[in-house]
């Protein structure tokens, strides 16, 4: 679902959509590059007027510049890609309304780049499906692994309606193959218990930890103070030693390692078991994972605490946030892993908030490949 768009935005953007074109106040393509150029800086919104200014100038192009404005979100911050969003709505809106023809080949080209933004080809194919759905749908099969969760998640409900009607068509041998091509592209939780559900009902069994790569081994310390939502930015002993027999003063006394395997099938790793439902806490969370080889991967971690992220000792983000909701990928961090013995270690901070919302102190991590498929620790056993 896309972000919600400036106010400023779509006050303008009801005015101009009956409107004609006026060409006359572009004066060429420069004057939308300079526009693009201005809004595509904007982060905050010091300069309310000169956004709205390069924005209308932005929204009254010709529809073949919509792709130009798309790749302009490329490198745009979030404030100004609402504005370009809005301004791709603005000037596909008024050309459908004149009967104008929007750029079809053009937005399929722009689609099909994958190293676009992912919201701005979702927000490509929004339009290409409007005015010519025989082409958008026939993008779709080819997406099933896409970098953008909207399109990849139209891909595996194709492949899930395939698996349905060889399923009723008493083909279960071709039902389980379909139905396991969408489970390697299904990211969002609702698909993935589906699919573990019909995959179950035709005898399947899946170990959908081992499947997305989550890790669920950890040794867990806590708690440690977290007043004032301070504690992220305080070095507690774990951020600068690993002993795993040693014990450290807590918020309440000795904090000492525990072990702490995940039973979750979307490896929750819940703080909440060992050491019970605290607040304004720190935590740690640190295992090993056996590389077979060096290389680049990704760390896909779901949270909805403030968390620090560290891999052999290098830490990769930190994100002071709380209770602003998780899903399953929703950070995604490259790390580069040595061959061998490798170590990764989370920082966990609850607040003070003691709705029944914030309760959760808890994490998901997994280790994979840009496509998000699971890369392993060679030590992990298999079922």
């Amino acid at each position: 679902m896309r972000e919600i768009i400036n106010p400023i935005v779509m006050i303008l953007g009801v005015w101009l959509v009956g409107q004609p074109a006026q060409h006359s106040v572009l004066r060429g393509a420069d004057s939308v590059d300079n526009a693009l150029q201005l809004l595509s800086a904007a982060d905050s919104s010091n300069h309310p007027a000169a956004d709205a200014k390069a924005w209308s100038q932005i929204a009254q192009a010709p529809p073949k510049d919509i792709t130009r404005i798309l790749s302009a979100m490329d490198r745009a911050k979030p404030l100004a890609a609402n504005w370009l969003r809005g301004a791709v709505d603005t000037i596909a809106e008024r050309a459908l309304a004149n009967n104008l023809t929007l750029p079809v080949q053009e937005l399929v080209a722009f689609i099909r780049e994958t190293t676009h933004d992912p919201l701005a080809r979702s927000l490509a194919y929004d339009w290409l499906r409007k005015v010519d759905p025989q082409t958008a749908d026939r993008l779709i099969p080819s997406m099933l692994h896409d970098r953008s969760v909207d399109l990849r998640r139209e891909s595996v409900a194709l492949r899930m309606s395939e698996a349905k009607r060889l399923e009723q068509s008493n083909e279960p041998e071709a039902a389980i193959k379909t139905y396991r091509e969408a489970l390697d592209g299904a990211r969002d939780e609702d698909q993935v218990k589906e699919l573990a559900k019909s995959l179950g009902d035709l005898g399947q069994k899946l170990d959908l930890p081992q499947h997305f790569g989550f890790l669920q081994t950890w040794k867990v310390i806590a708690p440690f103070p977290n007043l004032q939502r301070g504690g992220l930015e305080i070095v507690y002993p774990p951020e600068t030693e690993i002993k795993l027999d040693a014990e450290y003063p807590g918020k309440d006394g000795q904090a000492a390692w525990k072990a702490l395997v995940g039973e979750d099938d979307f490896g929750m790793i819940d703080l909440n078991k060992p050491f019970g439902p605290l607040k304004e806490v720190v935590g740690y969370a640190w295992t090993e994972f056996q590389s077979e080889k060096e290389q680049e991967v990704e760390l896909r971690l779901g949270c909805k605490n403030a968390w620090t992220l560290w891999v052999n000792g290098e830490q990769l983000f930190s994100r002071n946030e709380y209770h602003r909701g998780m899903q399953m990928d929703q950070y995604r961090i490259k790390a580069n892993l040595k061959q061998g013995r490798n170590e990764i270690l989370l920082k966990l901070c609850q607040n003070e908030q003691t709705e029944s919302w914030t309760v959760e102190w808890q994490f998901q991590l997994r280790v994979c490949d840009s496509a998000g498929t699971a890369i392993l620790s060679s030590d992990r056993a298999t079922k």
